[in-house]
């Protein structure tokens, strides 16, 4: 197969659109891009020079450079699942593009992306990629013979046979005619993953990198030894921590830094977000790389992920702070003991604020990250996590209900509970039947919870209070959280519906067995 063309689509849920909130409101229409798919597009950049990659999160796609392509391949997480297998079935019809999707959902999902595509491409792809697209390009020319997946009849290059290519799922037909799925098993973890993204590879992101909505990104690890059951980062990159050498981190930093800050108008937010799930997991190398970064020319500021017990690792913190982190984004997720031991995480809510407390001792602020949903929530955890915050002098918070993405326990153990899978809505709105409450309460509570911490008044006492950069932080995520609270609103009206709708499909099945009760009874007294 010729492949002379490569485009790397990434769907966005709300796909970008020109508009003035752009410039003060995050994820609206407008959201930092995928620094997974681009550092894919800059392995094959390297083996097919005509490659390019468009981002639905900072720009309109140019579709007809798309379908003159020979290889599409779009990566997908769960929330913007049903806008990537729309864009597949769209190329797939209007042009001859293989099209290959990956990435979180794909992989733990892929019975599901198979049916939108030719390959799916398991797992972390960093290698196999390559071997993927060299393999094609090995396989010769033979005209009216099928490339797709062993299934379709087309034109294009002969069959190959990828049963012996690990990480590939494919449609294919036995003997007998009919259709199956061929899975050839999990590919291995990248070795070798310290390769800077080429950001210039991204179609407009560096003309679009000037808005403050926009952060400069690194990502340097991968993988967690946790099992949280509603975390989907460990069924995807494993239990096993691979790392990027200090070196290759601090560069790739001044890269992405550089990248964003170079402009004619300054940028009001100069922060760096390390995007890490668990950076903290290898503490010999997290220490390495913070000296390494304290040891650099750089000059800026970070904000990172973390679970609770960096919090009380003082040499940690320390360094944290002396290499010019903020802020700590902690995922706290509950604040009940008994909500820790039902999804597994080894932690307590005493541990917990021990953690919150040392961090601000150490001159650095906590963003919480709380989850709602979970199994022992009752109305009133709204009112709870806002005073959680304030009491505790938490500055800033992410509040999403529980989401279930195939592949994980708590989606196993809660499918019974599930409303949907319109994967679209997984972006932090209830998507499931709560033990203890409706679903529209639920999504009441989190909105009550982001009235209450982002109200005016706390917002003015941030203004006042707080340093040049905490204000710009402040003011933008007042903004984004109204913009939030907006879109919850109108969830409200459609989670009712579905309420209405269940509880008239239980009274016509209690209705069913009352006439059944009633049939049985005449019929026994007519005997």
């Amino acid at each position: 197969m010729e492949v002379r063309k490569v485009r790397f689509v990434e769907p966005g849920n709300l796909p970008y659109r020109r508009s003035p909130k752009n410039l003060y409101t995050y994820e609206r229409y407008i959201r930092n891009p995928s620094i997974g798919l681009l550092t894919l597009a800059t392995v094959v950049h390297g083996v097919v020079p005509d490659t390019l990659m468009y981002s639905e999160s900072i720009s309109y796609v140019n579709w007809d450079d798309v379908y003159d392509a020979d290889i599409v391949f779009i990566g997908i997480f769960t929330f913007n699942a049903n806008r990537g297998y729309e864009i597949a079935d769209r190329i797939r019809e209007r042009s001859d593009a293989l099209v290959v999707m990956g990435g979180l959902h794909a992989s733990l999902n892929y019975p599901e992306a198979i049916a939108h595509c030719d390959y799916v491409l398991l797992g972390e792809a960093d290698e196999s990629i390559r071997d993927f697209i060299c393999a094609l390009m090995g396989s010769g020319q033979d005209e009216g013979s099928s490339w797709r997946g062993g299934g379709s009849q087309g034109t294009g290059v002969r069959y190959i046979d990828f049963s012996n290519f690990p990480g590939l799922v494919y449609s294919a037909t036995n003997d007998a005619g009919d259709p199956h799925i061929v899975h050839t098993g999990n590919p291995k973890p990248p070795h070798n993953i310290d390769l800077i993204p080429d950001r210039d590879l991204l179609y407009r992101y560096r003309k679009m990198a000037g808005h403050s909505t926009l952060w400069p990104q690194v990502h340097a690890s991968r993988g967690c030894p946790h099992s949280c059951d509603y975390c989907a980062v460990v069924r995807h990159f494993g239990h096993r921590v691979r790392t990027r050498s200090p070196e290759n981190v601090v560069e790739d930093i001044r890269q992405a830094i550089n990248f964003h800050d170079r402009r004619l108008m300054p940028r009001f937010s100069k922060v760096c977000w390390i995007t890490d799930d668990n950076f903290f997991a290898d503490r010999a190398w997290a220490i390495s790389v913070l000296k390494a970064i304290i040891a650099s020319d750089i000059n800026y500021r970070f904000t990172i992920q973390a679970r609770y017990e960096v919090g009380l690792d003082d040499e940690m913190l320390d360094l944290l702070k002396r290499a010019g982190f903020i802020e700590l984004a902690m995922g706290i997720e509950f604040i009940e003991d008994r909500d820790f031991e039902t999804y597994h995480k080894k932690c307590s809510n005493e541990e917990v604020i021990r953690a919150i407390h040392n961090t601000q001792a150490h001159g650095l602020n906590v963003r919480g990250l709380f989850i709602f949903g979970a199994k022992h929530h009752t109305k009133g955890i709204g009112r709870q996590v806002a005073a959680f915050v304030e009491e505790h002098g938490i500055s800033g918070v992410l509040l999403q209900s529980m989401y279930f993405v195939p592949g994980t326990p708590v989606y196993e153990a809660s499918k019974g509970r599930l409303l949907h899978e319109d994967w679209s809505k997984c972006t932090g709105h209830v998507v499931h039947w709560p033990d203890n409450m409706r679903p529209a309460e639920l999504e009441q509570e989190v909105i009550e919870a982001s009235s209450l911490i982002y109200s005016k008044k706390n917002l003015w006492r941030k203004l006042l209070r707080r340093p040049w950069i905490e204000k710009v932080l402040a003011l933008g995520e007042h903004y984004w959280h109204k913009s939030i609270r907006s879109d919850m609103r109108k969830e409200l009206a459609y989670l009712k519906e579905l309420e209405n709708q269940t509880f008239q499909q239980q009274l016509a099945v209690q209705q069913l067995a009352v006439q059944q009760l009633a049939v049985q009874q005449l019929a026994q007294a007519l005997q």
